[in-house]
């Protein structure tokens, strides 16, 4: 314990340096679970940023035509509806994909009506009995209209583009088409991130070379198509993106194009198209074009090209954390943990500044993505912060109650238990009323009969050895029945009931009473142990007395002595005195002998004043407790003496002597008996006079 106390500096940062280079440890090994699992944590942080944080603006003159399950069944047509026009007749014909004479209408109809590109997310490879009409517009419509390709990565990133009797070869450099891919993050294949150029060499997964033919994605050809080539990034990595509002790009249905009233009542006779950028793709499940990203995943693709476009437009890029500075923040995160727990050592100011440095890097985290676009790295961060200062104070709490339990051991073996209790656990309780003040308490004195003898003439270590020996006996009782040990005064000892915690007079009174009838029995039980190993064993007289008393912390500036005061324990003091006179073990006075008259057979002893008192006082002695197995014959006689008691107090010497000799013959040693007989015989010969009471006077302690 004293050793956790010295090297507490040490083992706290140890403790630090423990879950800090755990995190950073789990930076190099991606792979192992326990350790990377704070960073695969950051990326469902960063998708909760993605999801909830600020979102690049849709632009207005985007429009998304979506190849959806209304336009792959088309609503009931009248058949004058169909026969007018060509693209239904084409789209009724066959199923999808449709003959591409109907691409080739779509492209007349919107540049026709003022758009200002038109991109089909759509591959064109097979032939097919529209492809000179389509490849006709494709031409006519050169520097406004692009469409996909695509590298199939599962075949060694074989490319589809579209025939050759659509755009002749190399279709990859031709600035009408761009690949379709997107690349999404190996671990759980959510798309974050945009390519918007390749090479061979990175297709086939070495590293990229500027010398080599650059492929574009279709993002980036409409975008160099619209003028605004120079936003895209000239490089061949992926580009994290800002996405747009998840509701943004609604598809609206590719049929409503060709349909006369839709294209009257929504479009406005094509006045909608004006200047717009039409992207053409899918958008039914049945085509399971689908992408998943943070924000969903079924993002139709299309969507996604389209929030690429948007994200390039408005240089709404994301970038991470630099490595460096990533490693250098989890550092940090635990050395402010252990300055923490180090030198603040108050552990619910140190939960409350953890959580308010928690909040405060998750509102920066927040800002600077909103803000700036950088993903500051949290998820390593907090947990190397919270994991070091959280099992810092847990091993501050372990330390602070292995401290307490030795303090409280350590006290227990000078003052009582339940004292030791109420000092650790209500501490400004317990010294509020050591500033004095009145109570009823029981008071228990206790002293050893025959030490002195024993003293001087027994081995000291062997006569300590036997002190220490009844005196932790004794102890134990006291403790046991909820007494507080007040002091050891050489081979006595002082206890009281109800000075720290009162369980209500009568109640402590009995616990009292309990007490003192155990150290009865376990007297018994040292002395047979003592004779047994040829010792000498002793005798115990103990005085019990309920009054109000004085509770305060009574001493000098140098020396203080929590305890009470008052008459109540000095009477219980020359109580103790008084078993000696009396040969009794037990005396108790009429006040703590009225309130456990339940609990134990008492015999009236004498009715004694005291030196220092005025009013005389009736004593008692315990016979048992009522739960105990006492002689019935020896209580059946009890009465006897009971009944001479009374005659004698009554004056009425002769029949209180028949009493009490009735009562000799059964029981001839008790002491009580004879000494009341011989008074009785005496005063038989020679009242008293009128002013008697029966009343005994002790001049001495």
């Amino acid at each position: 314990m004293h050793w956790f106390g010295r090297a507490r500096l040490l083992i706290l940062t140890l403790i630090c340096l423990f879950w800090t280079g755990l995190i950073v440890l789990g930076h190099f090994l991606p792979g192992a679970p326990f350790l990377s699992a704070p960073w695969r944590g950051e990326q469902s942080f960063e998708d909760l940023l993605r999801r909830e944080g600020r979102k690049t603006a849709a632009p207005r003159d985007f429009v998304f035509l979506g190849i959806d399950q209304s336009t792959l069944q088309l609503p009931p047509l009248t058949a004058e509806e169909v026969a007018g026009s060509r693209a239904f007749q084409l789209m009724t014909e066959l199923p999808f994909p449709w003959s591409r004479e109907v691409w080739a209408l779509l492209l007349d109809r919107l540049f026709g009506a003022g758009a200002r590109l038109v991109v089909f997310d759509l591959l064109f490879n097979p032939p097919n009995d529209g492809d000179p009409a389509f490849h006709a517009a494709l031409d006519r419509y050169h520097d406004k209209v692009v469409v996909g390709a695509n590298f199939d990565m599962e075949n060694g990133a074989q490319a589809t583009t579209p025939n050759d009797a659509l755009i002749p070869p190399p279709q990859l450099l031709d600035d009408r088409v761009g690949f379709v891919n997107f690349w999404p993050d190996a671990i759980d294949g959510k798309t974050r991130a945009v390519t918007y150029q390749v090479t061979n060499r990175q297709l086939a997964g070495l590293p990229p070379h500027p010398s080599e033919e650059v492929y574009e994605s279709l993002s980036a050809r409409a975008l160099a198509k619209i003028g605004h080539g120079n936003d895209v990034p000239r490089d061949f990595r992926g580009h994290m993106i800002r996405f747009t509002a998840p509701d943004a790009f609604e598809p609206r249905p590719l049929y409503e194009v060709f349909d006369p009233k839709l294209w009257h009542a929504d479009y406005a006779d094509g006045a909608f198209f004006k200047d717009k950028i039409v992207m053409v793709g899918p958008s039914a499940q049945v085509l399971h074009d689908f992408v998943d990203t943070p924000l969903s995943p079924t993002t139709p693709g299309p969507r996604l090209h389209m929030q690429a476009m948007a994200a390039a437009l408005g240089h709404e890029f994301l970038r991470p954390t630099p490595p460096n500075v990533a490693l250098a923040l989890v550092a940090g995160a635990g050395l402010i943990a252990w300055s923490l727990v180090a030198f603040l050592r108050r552990p619910l100011l140190c939960v409350g500044a953890l959580i308010a440095i928690t909040v405060a890097y998750l509102v920066t985290a927040r800002l600077f993505y909103d803000k700036t676009g950088l993903l500051l790295l949290t998820v390593p961060v907090l947990s190397a912060l919270l994991l070091s200062g959280l099992f810092s104070l847990g091993f501050e709490y372990a330390v602070e109650r292995l401290e307490k339990l030795r303090t409280r051991r350590t006290l227990e073996r000078y003052v009582s238990k339940n004292l030791v209790r109420e000092i650790l656990e209500n501490p400004d309780s317990y010294y509020s009323s050591l500033k004095g003040v009145r109570v009823p308490v029981t008071i228990l004195f206790s002293d050893l009969i025959g030490f002195t003898t024993l003293s001087e003439k027994a081995d000291p270590e062997a006569l300590v050895a036997q002190l220490n020996e009844h005196l932790t006996g004794m102890t134990s009782v006291i403790f046991g029945n909820g007494g507080t040990l007040d002091k050891f005064i050489g081979d006595a000892i002082m206890a009281v009931w109800g000075n720290v915690r009162s369980l209500g007079m009568a109640e402590d009174a009995k616990n009292c009473a309990r007490a003192a009838l155990g150290m009865r029995r376990e007297l018994a039980r040292l002395n047979q142990k003592w004779r047994d190993e040829g010792r000498m064993g002793l005798g115990m007289g103990i005085g019990i007395n309920q009054g109000e008393v004085i509770v305060g912390n009574v001493g000098s500036q140098e020396r203080m002595d929590p305890t009470v005061i008052g008459d109540a324990v000095n009477l219980a003091s020359r109580l103790e005195g008084l078993t000696r006179t009396y040969g009794v073990d037990i005396l108790v006075g009429a006040a703590a002998a009225e309130l456990v008259r339940e609990e134990v057979y008492l015999r009236s002893v004498a009715r004694v004043q005291v030196k220092g008192k005025m009013k005389p006082a009736d004593v008692f002695t315990f016979v048992g407790a009522r739960d105990e197995k006492v002689d019935p014959e020896f209580l059946k006689w009890l009465e006897t003496y009971e009944e001479g008691l009374e005659k004698f107090r009554a004056r009425d010497f002769d029949e209180a002597k028949i009493l009490f000799s009735r009562f000799l013959e059964f029981y001839p040693d008790d002491l009580l008996a004879k000494m009341y007989l011989e008074r009785a015989l005496g005063y038989e010969q020679a009242p008293p006079d009128e002013a008697w009471e029966a009343v005994e006077v002790f001049e001495k302690k």
